[in-house]
């Protein structure tokens, strides 16, 4: 396996692969790496000869008061699991060779991103849309494998592929969960235990939603009101949002239609900012 630092050896091996005629699957990732990423390395590698992995914590997604500073590295770690895994090639830039000095474009995709997260987050999806488009011109995959977890990022980088006439597939694999139903998420480590078992609250107010449209209930505002009820029922957790939108634009939607509603959630476990969400 390939451990790759510099944007133009990146880009003189995707050059190299694409003219062997190999195609090329990227996973864009943060690192602290967990089973979830893991799946969806897993993913990749029956999608393309070649599966990258880029670990780089994007300084442009986080806000001024959220957590960059200690968000988890651990390289070597993420290295071996991904090895184990199957990728072939880790790219793990510095953030000098992303944005260096000078460095002032950036993309913003403008209606997708304005709800949910848009709101608590205003500046977060331009980070992310300008670092996924830089890593697609630097990796040049022929497929993108993102998780179900960050639905409303897969959507706005969907739509940014038809604007700006990229030409990779991407792939969403489903979200990977514990086995009492908590999302698989980086940030789960900051929680204590005692917080941990709260945050459970938002798995089972997903899946309640869940429970009672297969029993028939397709209003939007029963459903949301339901799962804010379970969610208030912890003093711990400050709910941000629950919300009911179309899946593929995330407009507010007042009625379930099947395989198109998604429940979304956001909430504050005490100083953990965590999501999740289920399609209906």
């Amino acid at each position: 396996m390939q451990i790759i630092t510099s944007v133009s050896e990146m880009q003189t091996l995707a050059s190299s692969l694409h003219a062997q005629g190999r195609t090329i699957a990227l996973v864009p990732t943060m690192g602290a790496l967990h089973a979830g990423h893991v799946s969806l390395v897993t993913t990749a590698v029956g999608r393309a000869e070649c599966v990258v992995v880029s670990i780089f914590v994007n300084p442009t997604q986080f806000s001024p008061n959220e957590d960059f500073n200690k968000y988890p590295r651990e390289l070597e770690a993420d290295i071996a699991k991904c090895e184990a895994a199957g990728a072939h090639v880790i790219f793990a830039p510095p953030a000098d060779q992303i944005y260096p000095k000078g460095y002032s474009t950036y993309i913003t995709e403008e209606f997708i991103a304005r709800p949910l997260e848009g709101v608590s987050r205003p500046s977060h999806f331009r980070g992310v849309t300008t670092v996924v488009a830089k890593l697609f011109n630097i990796c040049r995959p022929d497929v993108a494998v993102f998780g179900q977890k960050d639905a409303q990022q897969v959507a706005v980088i969907k739509k940014m592929i038809v604007d700006l006439n990229f030409t990779v597939a991407i792939v969403v694999a489903p979200t990977l969960r514990e086995a009492d139903g908590l999302a698989m998420s980086s940030r789960n480590r900051y929680l204590s235990v005692t917080q941990r078992q709260e945050a459970l609250a938002i798995s089972r107010a997903l899946f309640k939603a869940r429970d009672m449209v297969a029993s028939g209930e397709r209003r939007a505002d029963r459903l949301v009101a339901e799962a804010t009820h379970i969610l208030s029922q912890h003093r711990r957790i400050r709910v941000i949002y629950v919300s009911m939108v179309d899946a593929d634009t995330m407009e507010p939607q007042r009625e379930v239609i099947s395989g198109r509603a998604l429940m979304a959630i956001a909430v504050w476990m005490e100083d953990v900012r965590l999501i999740d969400n289920i399609v209906l």
